[in-house]
């Protein structure tokens, strides 16, 4: 048999050992994960669809007042938030909602010659929800297909029931606060559009509502605003 060349083994084991030595070539890097929707709840992103809802906060009332500074007007213990979830992208960015229900409750005014208010509710639902994650995590509330936001008071009086309808005037804007998971409108300005004569020409709506719980989840966790 013919010998190898006195070269080769040597020259062998020297690229075994330089191969042994080198370090195994980096796996390919994994792409960033995405970045988390604007809405989660319980950890879990928030899918369209889902629906929302949130009573009064904590100890907190609902006003219609006559005007930004006053406490004359209609006042109710009771009002629930409800929503269905439209979009939730990917954060930074703007989620959207519709609001299918404003409900209010267990209302009173102190207006002079009202003696008890029969109902107060919110029509042409539903509108439309933008959540935005940016500073301060505006909310903003718009008129949908069935006209622009309004709301309807039923009234009794000392000259029988009458019927105060408003609309919104300007912008309905609040905001949403991740510490109670809630939503904030303050002085939401409602301009009189029609109704008796004994109706006051203005309405500033107030109201906090939270926790805002993902029904459709189960155990319905709280929604925060990533």
């Amino acid at each position: 048999m013919r010998a190898l060349p006195r070269w080769t083994v040597p020259a062998a084991l020297a690229a075994l050992a330089l191969a042994a030595a080198a370090p195994a070539s980096a796996a390919p890097a994994l792409p960033a994960d995405a970045a988390g929707p604007v809405l989660t709840a319980g950890g879990a992103a928030v899918a369209a669809g889902d629906a929302l809802a949130a009573p009064l906060a904590a100890g907190t009332s609902a006003t219609f007042y006559s005007t930004a500074t006053s406490t004359t007007g209609v006042t109710c213990a009771t009002s629930q938030y409800s929503a269905t979830v439209l979009t939730n992208p990917a954060a930074p960015g703007v989620a959207t909602e519709s609001l299918t229900g404003l409900t209010f409750d267990s209302c009173t005014a102190n207006v002079t010659g009202v003696t008890s208010v029969e109902s107060l509710t919110v029509d042409t639902l539903p509108y439309g929800v933008s959540v935005d994650d940016a500073t301060g995590l505006p909310v903003t509330l718009t008129g949908g297909s069935a006209g622009p936001i309004q709301a309807t008071a039923v009234l009794d009086s000392w000259f029988g029931t009458i019927t105060c309808t408003y609309q919104l005037s300007g912008a309905f804007t609040g905001t949403a606060d991740n510490g109670s998971n809630g939503l904030t409108f303050t002085n939401e300005h409602f301009a009189k559009s029609g109704g008796s004569g004994l109706c006051p020409a203005d309405g500033y709506f107030s109201a906090g509502y939270g926790p805002l719980a993902d029904t459709s989840q189960p155990g319905a966790p709280a929604v925060t605003v990533n």
